[in-house]
């Protein structure tokens, strides 16, 4: 350390002691860049001490008394008429001790540093993990029943599903009619309101709106909506999006007691109502379409009538030519039409 240039040319008298044996004998005290010189009233120099080492056993009080820092036994001195040496001691301590590394100081940042990044792997990555690990032990028969309840909830918002016997059957012909072989068919549900187009709920639910059934001629726009809605349950498990949008207390409750509390599923059956459908690339449409065995051009039309929009499901249809065989009857398809009364 650099002592500061005003403390240069301080002098001060003293009394050192070399160690407990000797006696106390007056001297001179000078302050240089590094050290404190230890001068005989002759200006010979006795010995230097480092300002850095510098350690004053009473602080406080007077006469001061300052020793090296590890050796007590040499000490030094200054009566009190020699304040403006003991102020100039105690400022070069001062700032020599700022500038020292404080080991509680590191150790606080050290375990400051730990406990911030547990709490970001708290925030980041926990939850996801939880959720993960939630969705790939869930088994089928508890997704079905969260699914069943949910749609108990999308029922009090939309009114009960529409129900003939004619028209049920038809939904069941339909499902069956899109669903790849080796794939599980989904429950197919229609509802008089509060539900534009389509949605899936976990335990393969899923639920048309009235307009999809009743506003077309062609029952191949139907089917492309279901299989619309299939190709998004495919990207993402309806089961997945509920517990993003339930949060950590939902997924913790589901993993210690197998079920989730009727408001999560109230709040999340309001907002698959009021979300828009989740957009799907063509490529991922056109795949679900040639499993399916329909076309993609019907349902792209009824999508945007001019098909400057969906121009690739036009261009990509998989069955330009027709689809392989009929998606269903004209009489089943004049049933599912009026299964909720005409």
């Amino acid at each position: 350390m650099t002592a500061l240039e005003k403390y240069q040319r301080l002098e001060a008298a003293a009394l050192w002691r070399e160690g407990p044996q000797a006696q106390r004998r007056d001297v001179i005290i000078s302050i240089g860049e590094a050290t404190i010189t230890i001068a005989d009233l002759k200006d010979q120099p006795l010995t230097h001490w480092s300002i850095a080492a510098l350690t004053r056993a009473n602080p406080g009080a007077l006469p001061a008394l300052y020793h090296p820092d590890g050796d007590p036994e040499e000490t030094l001195e200054l009566a009190a008429d020699e304040s403006q040496m003991i102020d100039a001691l105690e400022q070069l301590r001062s700032a020599v001790a700022r500038r020292r590394p404080h080991r509680g100081r590191l150790r606080m940042s050290i375990i400051g540093g730990f406990a911030a990044g547990i709490l970001a792997l708290g925030l980041f990555w926990l939850p996801g993990a939880l959720k993960g690990h939630a969705l790939s032990v869930l088994p089928q028969v508890k997704r079905d029943e969260i699914g069943a309840r949910l749609f108990a909830e999308v029922q009090g918002l939309t009114g009960a599903p529409c129900v003939t016997p004619g028209g049920t059957r038809a939904l069941s012909l339909l499902s069956a009619r899109v669903t790849p072989e080796g794939r599980r068919a989904p429950e197919l549900h229609v509802v008089r309101s509060g539900l534009r187009e389509s949605l899936h709920l976990p335990g393969n639910i899923l639920i048309l709106g009235r307009a999809v059934v009743e506003g077309y001629e062609d029952p191949e726009i139907p089917a492309g909506f279901v299989v619309a809605e299939m190709q998004r349950a495919q990207a993402r498990d309806p089961m997945d999006r509920l517990l993003d949008e339930a949060g950590i207390g939902a997924v913790l409750r589901l993993l210690t007691t197998g079920s989730l509390a009727p408001e999560t599923l109230s709040d999340h059956a309001r907002s698959l109502l009021s979300a828009e459908p989740v957009d799907i690339g063509p490529a991922a449409l056109l795949e679900g379409f040639q499993a399916a065995g329909i076309q993609s051009r019907p349902y792209a039309f009824a999508r945007d009538i001019t098909g400057e929009t969906v121009l690739p499901l036009i261009e990509g249809d998989p069955y330009p030519s027709g689809a392989p065989e009929p998606v269903m009857r004209d009489a089943d398809w004049l049933r599912l039409q009026a299964i909720c009364g005409g």
